[in-house]
């Protein structure tokens, strides 16, 4: 940096402009709003200890960031090792409480027995956000929803790996904001294929699902589909999310079933969802990109 005599901004009217025009640029920043900046992991991350929740908070639509009825807590001897449990009784879910860009996602989960109204007869369902942004509950104008603006990879019974684009507000603007992206889908459905229809996605067109979902899905406990990608409600599933840029795919026990590119969206924080369904969690991983 070279050294030059500071000017006064009171006597010259460009430097004030210029001045004026920083402090609204660093406002408009992350570190500016107080954030620091999105982590790229240089190394495997362990979002779960093991013992406690200590890298997120959570977040309930009844009750904010209290969790009076433990919807989410940490358990000993799931299938012989610690687990995350959410219980499903409340929607909502465990954030993480840093941001994150390009990195590969991966998750251990299977299902419980336990479902709750208004979902207790539905397909099991929950689902991991990715790069959410703004406040905690912002799908809804009174900032009180479950879910907050993201771009999520649904779990479900017959269909994990559905790609939804969630959208939410901003304080003092009335209109809902949504992530948009490209994916390319079987001609006439919403179903993802790496060959299909390229097409662009946001509002109003918010979803593909998932590559191997059946044509005659139903939203009851229990369903599974003629190529179910997913392994019996009991078993252990491994969930792997790669966020390259503003790119997106998604792995279900090895298989590609969904993806997108050109997304609005590239780095933000993490929400595992409660959403009417015991499930369990005994990995949560961000792991560098191969190069």
């Amino acid at each position: 940096m070279t050294s030059r005599t500071p000017v006064a901004p009171a006597t010259h009217p460009r430097g004030a402009i210029a001045l004026a025009l920083a402090f609204v640029l660093l406002a408009l920043t992350p570190a500016g709003r107080g954030e620091t900046a999105a982590i790229t992991p240089r190394a495997p991350l362990s979002l779960f200890n093991g013992q406690d929740l200590a890298a997120f908070t959570t977040w309930l639509a009844s009750s904010g960031t209290t969790d009076p009825d433990r919807v989410f807590s940490v358990v000993t001897g799931i299938d012989g090792a610690p687990a995350i449990r959410f219980s499903g009784q409340h929607y909502g879910g465990i954030l993480t409480r840093e941001r994150y860009t390009n990195y590969r996602f991966v998750m251990e989960f299977r299902w419980g027995l336990l479902t709750w109204e208004p979902r207790k007869n539905a397909a099991r369902d929950s689902g991991v956000l990715f790069h959410c942004q703004g406040e905690p509950g912002n799908n809804t104008p009174d900032f009180r929803a479950p879910w907050q603006r993201s771009i999520e990879c649904q779990l479900i019974e017959g269909g994990t790996g559905d790609l939804i684009i969630v959208g939410g507000y901003e304080r003092g603007r009335p209109e809902m904001l949504f992530p948009t992206l490209q994916s390319t889908v079987t001609p006439s459905t919403r179903r993802w294929h790496p060959q299909g229809e390229p097409g662009q996605f946001g509002k109003g067109r918010n979803r593909t699902d998932a590559g191997y979902k059946d044509p005659a899905w139903k939203d009851v406990t229990g369903f599974r589909g003629a190529h179910d990608a997913e392994k019996p409600v009991g078993q252990w599933n491994h969930l792997e999310v790669v966020c390259a840029g503003r790119s997106l795919a998604y792995f279900l026990n090895g298989v590609p079933v969904n993806a997108a590119t050109d997304a609005s969206l590239s780095e933000g924080r993490l929400l595992i969802q409660s959403e009417g369904a015991e499930l369990f969690v005994r990995k949560i991983e961000l792991h560098p990109l191969q190069k």
